[in-house]
């Protein structure tokens, strides 16, 4: 059956254009449902009733830079004024541009997609029109009831015309008395919702924004000064320090934060034309929080007040403003097409932000030290990102420790030349033993701070040492000079341990300490970053470094309990176990009730803490019980009986003999 079209022709049809129809009469028309369209460009191409102001003084702009092209000759000094009447809901944007002629109104502004402005600049070649779409007039109606267009064209002043409409769809065109000169006056009868708009104050503070760039004053009710007269530091050359005039420019512009310093942006050549300025803001930011605030100007005009992607996504503090001639606006003018020009843009930003901070580093110090005590934590994450970040920030960014905020440099130094850091939230026992050496420790939990230092010790040829890991515990806790004998080992381990603890042997200071529990701080970090829940939870930067950091751990071991062989607790352990004395057992349940007790207050997980608290009860009633007749042998030994369940292990039978311990056990 027949689908209704035309055969194609070609091979398997493909790639074939469709014939002509043979009659012409088969031609049809399609029909446009102008209201509908109107209202779909009107209200939903925008989206925001503010740009409807941008668009109309934008056309004023357009206007007054036709009038220059057509008449150059002509000696008059460009004015765009923009009245509010609260009590008649009306707002009115006035210019004494090129006008309009009675044929170019129908032409142009009753016609949707086509812009005279569009045509001149191609005729021209005019960088200095701002229009494109002949789709801005439209939003006039996104906001308006009725608007009424007087205007009198340069080339014939005397005839003007007023064009009105409700809606868009239908408009009339009747003449209107002569005006004092060429112009235009777009009057606007604005919907109830949209009345705020008539407030002259709220017109000030959106104008200001929306013009600061455009090089026609622009003013406001009665006001004699424009909106737009703050100088433009990379327009104008003005007297004085540059980088005063830039503070001065980014402290009128920044909406949220007070600037801390300012840098511009300048064209590179066979790449942007984007001239602009940046400036750090004082907002605090951590990990991934964006604070990032870029506008972007095309030609003058406000374009994107939200144009954050074309910063580092690693410069949540960083504000700005730049313009450009070469971006492409989308339809609604409020966003940008993503092409060459805009990932251009995106390249020399990122360059002009890591100039101005070594420009900042070098000329402002007070500013610059701002900055590092301001951001310090989000310089430690753009430091990663780029090698030209981490030169500058490597000994100056200070990083959060157990002594308060350190460079690394000092962190070093301190340490008598290696780096300490510890992966977990802050406290456990291997930083309290530091603690006491007065060793400061890195808080390897915040954002950026452990890679930041791995790097670190990379780049100064130094030693790292990560407490909680494996590799940095070898450095709190030393081998023993001899290895403990395998039975002994296995009984301790059924003793002291609990699942996804490893038993570890070693030497450390104080000797008073029998033990110590410690968190593996990667197999916490990982489980806590592979849950389903953390792409809720954590910073999405914090979440990809942490993800990178911790694929080299399987998890399995949850915590190492370290047995101090130089403890003299532990020696006469060892030396009654081998004895076969009765009391071994219920010693060793006194020091497993001791890890737990001393964990929970460390803040780990290191079994049952009210079952611990029970066993320093039982082992005291053991140890304190009355002693029968037949001597201690005669004494039951409950503990050493659950041990044996556990092991399979009766006791202290083929114990070690002297010769087979480690050094410092032997008999006393």
């Amino acid at each position: 059956m027949s689908d209704g079209l035309p055969p194609a022709s070609g091979a398997g049809g493909s790639g074939a254009e469709f014939p002509a129809p043979e009659n012409s009469a088969n031609l049809r028309t399609t029909e446009v449902d102008l209201g509908g369209l109107v209202g779909v460009l009107a209200t939903h191409l925008y989206s925001t009733p503010l740009v409807a102001l941008r668009e109309l003084v934008q056309n004023a702009h357009d206007s007054h830079t036709r009038r220059k092209l057509e008449d150059p000759e002509g000696a008059y000094r460009p004015l765009i004024r923009v009245r509010g009447d609260a009590v008649a809901r009306t707002v009115a944007i006035e210019d004494n541009g090129a006008g309009l002629t009675e044929p170019e109104i129908h032409a142009y502004l009753a016609t949707v997609g086509t812009g005279y402005t569009r045509m001149l600049r191609e005729l021209t070649g005019s960088q200095d029109l701002i229009g494109a779409f002949g789709l801005g007039f439209l939003s006039a109606f996104s906001v308006a009831e009725e608007v009424t267009v007087t205007t009198a064209s340069h080339r014939e002043p005397q005839a003007a015309h007023t064009y009105r409409s409700r809606g868009g769809e239908q408009y009339s065109v009747e003449p209107a008395p002569a005006r004092p000169g060429p112009g235009t006056v777009v009057r606007l009868r604005l919907k109830a919702e949209h009345a705020h708009l008539a407030d002259e104050q709220a017109l000030r503070e959106v104008l200001a924004r929306y013009c600061v760039l455009l090089p026609i004053p622009v003013h406001v009710g009665d006001d004699e000064e424009p909106v737009n007269g703050v100088l433009v530091p990379w327009r104008q050359d003005v007297p004085g320090s540059p980088h005063l005039h830039r503070m001065r420019f980014a402290t009128a512009f920044a909406r949220s934060f007070e600037p801390l310093t300012a840098f511009p942006v300048t064209p590179v050549e066979g790449r942007t034309d984007a001239v602009g300025l940046l400036w750090v803001q004082d907002g605090g930011t951590y990990g991934s929080s964006d604070n990032r605030d870029l506008a972007v100007y095309l030609r003058g005009m406000l374009l994107a007040d939200d144009a954050r992607d074309l910063l580092p996504s690693w410069a949540g503090f960083i504000g700005g403003v730049v313009e450009s001639t070469r971006l492409t606006p989308t339809a609604s003018r409020e966003d940008l097409q993503r092409d060459e020009h805009y990932r251009a843009l995106q390249q020399a930003l990122a360059d002009a932000i890591v100039d101005g901070l070594y420009e900042t580093a070098r000329l402002h110090p007070a500013a610059w030290r701002r900055i590092l005590a301001r951001h310090g934590q989000d310089l430690l994450g753009a430091a990663l990102c780029d090698d030209r970040l981490f030169t500058l920030l490597a000994d100056d960014v200070p990083v959060p420790t157990s002594q308060g905020e350190l460079t690394a440099g000092a962190l070093r130094a301190a340490g008598s030349g290696a780096v300490h850091v510890a992966l977990g939230s802050g406290g456990g026992f291997e930083e309290m033993l530091y603690r006491a050496m007065q060793v400061p420790i890195a808080r390897g939990d915040r954002y950026a701070v452990l890679p930041f230092l791995r790097r670190y010790a990379q780049l100064r040829d130094c030693r790292i040492v990560e407490l909680g890991s494996e590799s940095g515990n070898k450095e709190l806790f030393r081998a023993p000079d001899l290895p403990l004998p395998a039975e002994q080992h296995a009984w301790l381990a059924a003793a002291l341990t609990d699942d996804g603890e490893q038993l570890v042997p070693a030497r450390f200071d104080p000797p008073g300490l029998p033990l110590v529990l410690v968190p593996d701080r990667e197999a916490e970090l990982k489980a806590r970053i592979e849950d389903d829940r953390a792409d809720a939870r954590i910073p999405s930067a914090a979440l990809q470094l942490a993800r990178a950091f911790t694929a080299r751990t399987d998890g399995a071991v949850k915590a190492r309990l370290y047995l101090n062989l130089a403890s003299p607790a532990v020696r006469d352990l060892l030396a009654a176990y081998r004895d076969g004395h009765t009391g071994a057992a219920t010693a060793a349940a006194l020091l497993r009730s001791l890890k737990v007790i001393m964990a929970a207050a460390a803040g780990s997980a290191g079994g049952d803490l009210g079952a611990a608290l029970a066993g320093v009860s039982t082992a005291v009633a053991a140890l304190t019980a009355a002693v029968p007749a037949g001597g201690l042998s005669a004494v039951p030994d409950t503990i050493s009986a659950e041990i044996t369940d556990i092991t399979g292990t009766a006791g202290p039978a083929g114990a070690a003999d002297a010769a087979d311990l480690p050094q410092g056990d032997e008999e006393r």
